[in-house]
């Protein structure tokens, strides 16, 4: 995807009065054209799991009017960043900590909490990163197919290996979307191995229904819990994410080093999560939209597993990747497909211009033959 804002965004930024107001240009000549020498990108991209919608307008304007103050630290917000987080999650402030990015704890946990003789257990198929960590450093990884309604088998999963130093559930799991039950989770911390940590990915809660398992990270100390602002808060450019944990967790976690925040982020985060209204509503339109796709290929015969997340896996009844590459032909591109499901494709939900343009190439590529 390129590195270039698209215009999507940029007509976003000027709507809100953003782009003219840090650059003192008039709002209307900003969005009339853009640059001679700018590169419009058209394509509609459903691949990466972002929100459509970027940052809300209460986090662009925080992060306009905090511009100026860029050239400090601001170790300051990360504390007062730290303290709202934590009061609305509900857990103590020891226990959370804050990283660029989700990802930068899990490729941590990934590191320290695995080894030659202690193995990383993940579901199959799942986000691939802590695995690819573990084994970049000889640690084994033990994939477990997900059960037959596509949540994670937690029995099997406990099973996997006695000597397991980690377990990872993502949840709702990406690519499928599906949804482990929170009693489902509690029996894995009752039965896995003794010295295995479980390290639950949240990255999509905020779109499920499922409760969180982030409580019982303030009173276990074998259990991550990751949160991030990088789905539907709009902010994966952004990189802000949290590990809540016991106190010695995150002390492990810190060994490799800090980085500090980046500020733009944290006061993005800070006005996202004082509206009350923004993950009701985004909740809600990401649902429909999901919803209306997904009945659309199932009237055609396309068979997609049930998600509450901002994607769905569509079994598209052939070649994955050939799939994915024809859709990026016609201008969307779409997810992948993993080796275990050579045949169903990940979709990000879009808006619904974006998911009106993904049926369109849909049924033009089968049309084709694609």
């Amino acid at each position: 995807m390129s590195a270039s804002v698209s215009r999507r965004s940029f007509l976003q930024l000027a709507g809100a009065g953003l782009a003219a107001s840090s650059l003192g240009v008039a709002p209307a000549a900003l969005a009339a054209a853009p640059a001679a020498n700018a590169v419009v990108d058209r394509k509609v991209y459903l691949n990466f799991n972002e929100c459509p919608l970027g940052p809300s307008p209460a986090a662009l304007q925080a992060m306009s009017r905090g511009l100026p103050t860029t050239g400090r630290y601001r170790f300051e917000l990360a504390g007062q960043l730290r303290e709202l987080l934590a009061s609305q999650l509900g857990v103590p402030a020891e226990r959370l900590a804050l990283y660029p990015g989700s990802s930068d704890p899990l490729n941590r946990a990934g590191h320290l909490f695995t080894s030659a003789e202690a193995s990383v257990v993940v579901p199959d198929p799942t986000f691939e990163a802590v695995a690819d960590v573990a084994a970049a450093h000889g640690a084994p990884v033990r994939k477990v197919p997900l059960a037959a309604d596509f949540s994670h088998d937690v029995e099997a999963m406990a099973a996997a290996d006695p000597r397991a130093g980690l377990i990872y559930v993502c949840n709702p799991n990406n690519p499928t979307g599906s949804v482990t039950p929170r009693a489902r989770i509690e029996w894995l911390l009752a039965h896995k191995p003794a010295n295995a940590v479980v390290l639950v990915d949240e990255a999509y809660i905020h779109y499920s229904e499922q409760p969180s398992v982030v409580d019982l990270a303030a009173s276990r100390d074998d259990l991550i819990v990751l949160r991030t602002f990088s789905k539907l808060y709009g902010m994966a450019g952004l990189r802000l994410g949290a590990a809540v944990a016991s106190p010695a967790l995150l002390a492990r976690l810190e060994q490799i080093g800090e980085n500090p925040l980046p500020v733009p982020a944290m006061l993005a985060a800070d006005a996202s999560l004082r509206d009350s209204a923004l993950v009701p509503t985004r909740k809600a339109a990401n649902a429909r939209i999901r919803q209306q796709t997904v009945e659309w290929l199932q009237a055609r015969g396309f068979s997609c597993i049930p998600s509450e997340s901002n994607c769905f896996m569509v079994d598209i009844k052939g070649d994955g990747k050939a799939f994915s590459q024809a859709m990026a032909a016609q201008g969307v591109v779409v997810g992948r497909s993993w080796p275990i499901w050579p045949q169903r494709v990940r979709v990000t939900v879009g808006t619904e211009a974006e998911m009106q343009q993904f049926r369109t190439a849909f049924t033009d590529v089968l049309k084709a033959g694609g």
